[in-house]
């Protein structure tokens, strides 16, 4: 997988297509804390603020209501090229501290499945995140700009874990 430049260097990214609209986005990349303490962070949703690009302008509707456990459902909006979108997704496969998914239930994509996983590494933890996403039909002729955009949202995600694993940045307040 390539490096990227501004990146932390342990971070790693790739993308490619694996069926007619369909792709896959795979990172990986260490973290110097203990699994337990990476999936606490991951797993709440508030989080998420500290980690998403400010372009986005990510907004939670229930900001206050961040307990995850298989099944939950979250309700979010982003903005894309200028447009509002309404984002539902649902945790599956939650298994403390080793991984979670989240599925798209409403969003811009045909599908979108998200795994988080876990695991010890000598470093710390080695995160990787697998991205399954289906493009709606409609919107096949923008892949190269939605590639790109996946990717600075992916980039921008890792430098700003890095910057919360280091103790240089504090993501989220006070729980």
């Amino acid at each position: 997988m390539p490096l990227n430049r501004g990146c932390p260097l342990s971070f790693r990214i790739e993308t490619r297509k694996i069926g007619p609209l369909r792709y896959r986005l795979f990172t990986t990349q260490t973290l110097p804390v203990e699994r337990a303490t990476a999936f606490t962070f991951f797993e709440d949703p508030r989080n998420l603020f500290g980690i998403t690009p400010p372009w986005l302008d990510f907004r939670m509707k229930d900001p206050e209501r961040a307990e995850v456990f298989e099944n939950a459902e979250f309700d979010y909006t982003i903005r894309w090229l200028g447009i509002r979108m309404r984002w539902r997704s649902r945790i599956t496969g939650y298994a403390p501290p080793k991984r979670f998914t989240d599925v798209q239930i409403i969003g811009p994509y045909h599908s979108w499945t998200h795994r988080h996983s876990l695991s010890a590494a000598s470093q710390g933890t080695l995160m990787e995140d697998e991205v399954l996403y289906r493009l709606p039909f409609y919107a096949a002729f923008l892949h190269p700009l939605i590639r790109r955009q996946l990717k600075d949202i992916f980039i921008y995600r890792a430098v700003k874990i890095e910057e919360w694993a280091l103790g240089q940045a504090r993501i989220a307040e006070d729980k």
